[in-house]
């Protein structure tokens, strides 16, 4: 039986581009770059009004890497065709802590660290590749289709799990008969992710998923 324990609270560390996307509004928005994921929303409460937040805003819920040097971690850059000189790269327009281009006397930078430097709005990591998974209970012959990230443990997918079967961690967790490993993750545990092999055969790999068995032990002390 996975040995568990729900703790007092449980922290997330890896999000899919899908649970990023419902963070789409200026009361909850979020968005992910060069892996991470952060959360915005007290950002657009600072600057509520400010046209600036209007880039920002337009991009909820979705991934700007594309807006940053990968190898600085900051702004692209770009030369001024007018004055010659390099400034920040904003080709959906310029946005909050980004400087004019030219002086201005309504200009403030004492706003210490800009917000893409702020590790405090950091709340997870992007998952580099999911995979879905079906859960088969076999007690009640229902089974969840789920989706995952896959740097997350056998726990932190049980923790996604509960919200379909409270009493998870009071099950037998399986795959082709054998007991599932908590600290590993699916392909640590031989749970190899085909989704190439059925992308080149054009199999629909939603036929083919990954049945993880689920035998009730009889003991809802764990959950």
């Amino acid at each position: 039986m996975i040995s568990y324990k729900r703790p007092e609270k449980f922290v997330q560390r890896y999000y899919t581009p899908n649970e990023v996307s419902v963070h789409n509004t200026i009361e909850d928005l979020w968005i992910s770059f060069l892996g991470k994921v952060y959360n915005l929303t007290p950002l657009c409460d600072q600057y509520k009004g400010d046209v600036l937040l209007k880039p920002i805003i337009q991009e909820a819920g979705k991934d700007i890497s594309h807006w940053f040097d990968k190898k600085t971690r900051d702004i692209r850059s770009h030369v001024d065709p007018i004055t010659g000189c390099i400034i920040p790269y904003t080709p959906s327009g310029r946005f909050i802590h980004i400087p004019p281009p030219c002086p201005s006397s309504d200009w403030a930078n004492d706003f210490g660290r800009p917000w893409w430097r702020d590790e405090s709005y950091v709340v997870g990591y992007l998952s580099q590749k999911t995979r879905t998974v079906k859960i088969i209970n076999t007690l009640t012959s229902q089974d969840q289709v789920i989706e995952v990230c896959s740097e997350e443990s056998m726990m932190e997918i049980l923790q996604r799990y509960l919200v379909y079967n409270s009493h998870a961690a009071s099950y037998t967790w399986k795959y082709n008969g054998n007991n599932l490993d908590i600290h590993k993750t699916l392909e640590e545990n031989g749970i190899e992710d085909e989704d190439e092999e059925f992308y080149k055969l054009s199999m629909n790999d939603d036929t083919f998923l990954p049945a993880i068995h689920l035998y009730f032990n009889d003991d809802l002390t764990e959950a």
